[in-house]
C-alpha cells in the first residue's frame, strides 16, 4: 500500500503524487481510493486501492535504474514490425504495461523508425507520449528538471541512431 506523498507511475498517464487516500462511495459501493495528481497533464485521478496492482501502479524507478533505462535506449536491439497495425498494437501494449523499460523501447524504436520514414500521425503521438513518460519518470528519479531529463534521453537516442 502506498502512502500520502508517494510518487507513483500510472501506466499510459505518467508519474504522479498521491495527495490523499479516502473512502468514497461510487455507484453505491464504498471503497478506498488513492487521489493522485498526474504531473505531466495535471489530471486528477481516483484509483481504487484494491485495484492498484492490477492497473499497474508502481513506484518511480530508483536513481540507479535510470542508467538501465538509458542503456535500453542506446544499446537495445530494435525489432521493428513492418505491418504498421501490428507495430502500433505491440507498442501500445508496451506502453500500457507501465514498465519504464518497455516504454523506453517504444521511444527508441519509433525514434529510429522516424529517422528512416515519416511516422504516421498515430505513431508520432505514441512516440511523443512514450518520450514524455520516460522524461517525467527520469526527472523524478534523478531529481532533475524536465529539460535536463529530456537532454539525457535525446543524447541516448542520438547515440542509438549512430
Amino acid at each position: 500500500m502506498y502512502k500520502i506523498g508517494d510518487k507513483i507511475v500510472y501506466p499510459m498517464h505518467g508519474v504522479g503524487k498521491i495527495n490523499a487516500i479516502e473512502k468514497k462511495a461510487v455507484l453505491g459501493v464504498k471503497k478506498e481510493y488513492y487521489l493522485v495528481t498526474i504531473d505531466n497533464s495535471g489530471m486528477e485521478a481516483m484509483i481504487p486501492v484494491e485495484k492498484a496492482d492490477e492497473i499497474g501502479i508502481r513506484p518511480v524507478i530508483s536513481k540507479n535504474e535510470v542508467k538501465k533505462v538509458l542503456n535500453v535506449i542506446e544499446k537495445g536491439e530494435s525489432k521493428i514490425e513492418d505491418d504498421w497495425k501490428l507495430r502500433y498494437q505491440n507498442n501500445i501494449e508496451k506502453v500500457k504495461s507501465g514498465s519504464i523499460f518497455l516504454v523506453a523501447e517504444v521511444t527508441r524504436d519509433l525514434y529510429k523508425r522516424g529517422q528512416g520514414k515519416e511516422l504516421s500521425i498515430m505513431e508520432r503521438k505514441l512516440y511523443e507520449n512514450a518520450y514524455n513518460l520516460v522524461v517525467h519518470e527520469i526527472s523524478l528519479a534523478k531529481d532533475i528538471d524536465l529539460e535536463d531529463a529530456g537532454n539525457l534521453i535525446s543524447e541516448s537516442l542520438s547515440a542509438a541512431a549512430d
